[in-house]
């Protein structure tokens, strides 16, 4: 039987936890996506957020931005409430949905949002090399393709220096080489201090983070580092780790 240890059996202390999730209830209807979730998230690492579809990876994301409405539960990000005002520069969030302007151009759209945060002209120059869009810069963001407005909802989310940045599936639709680039910015953003909240479908990125918190129908499967799910699930493949997980807790072998 699969045995998924766990992070830590203990609370961390409140200065190396970014995000605190406490009994966390949200609805949709009648059915309940969270009913009671509990969730600490290190400060200063990459941790991934893992899931089928539907598991409520994107409604954990959004509640942690401030954004979704809570039914019962709180979520402290940074020792301050969710959507609170003091964290309106300090958390940066890339959604699904790209929230660019399509009647502006690519470095319009930077230059509109760096001038909402404070962050400077160098910035809009960085993020723009970052995501691999210098070429694309005067076109209208309305004329690209779905990954490339992907991909400037992503340079927005990078502008300044966000203490957290929380990011919906930021690599979907990329090629290789630029998946490859963005991790090694994560990781640069981590080193320096950043807390890197990350969800993806793609199981091989799982490896590339500190952290791992696998969810399934709104509730922790197992929240470890990658290393420990391999060595728990006997194997080096993340997909095969990931289905034996998830096995594992339909068979009831999971804590």
């Amino acid at each position: 039987m699969t045995s998924i240890p766990e992070v830590s059996s203990a609370p961390a202390a409140a200065s190396a936890r970014a995000v605190v999730v406490r009994g966390l209830v949200v609805r949709r209807g009648r059915d309940a996506v969270f009913d009671g979730l509990d969730l600490d998230i290190a400060a200063g690492r990459i941790t991934g957020l893992l899931g089928p579809s539907g598991s409520g990876k994107t409604t954990l994301m959004r509640a942690i931005v401030g954004v979704q409405r809570l039914a019962a539960g709180t979520v402290t990000v940074l020792g301050a409430p969710a959507g609170s005002r003091p964290l309106r520069h300090r958390v940066a969030y890339d959604s699904q949905g790209a929230s660019v302007y399509d009647d502006l151009t690519v470095a319009q759209n930077l230059e509109y949002f760096a001038a909402v945060l404070g962050a400077t002209r160098g910035d809009v120059s960085r993020v723009l090399d970052d995501v691999g869009l210098r070429p694309q810069q005067r076109r209208l963001v309305g004329s690209l393709s779905g990954g490339q407005r992907g991909r400037v909802s992503l340079a927005v989310a990078m502008l300044g220096a966000p203490d957290l940045l929380v990011l919906d599936e930021p690599t979907v639709g990329l090629d290789p080489l630029l998946r490859e680039t963005l991790w090694g910015i994560f990781r640069s953003l981590a080193d320096a201090g950043a807390t890197l909240l990350v969800s993806s479908h793609v199981m091989d990125e799982a490896l590339r983070c500190d952290e791992i918190v696998l969810l399934r129908e709104g509730r922790v499967l197992a929240h470890s580092t990658p290393e420990r799910f391999l060595a728990a699930t006997g194997t080096t493949d993340p997909d095969a780790a990931f289905l034996a997980l998830v096995r594992a807790a339909g068979d009831g072998g999971m804590p």
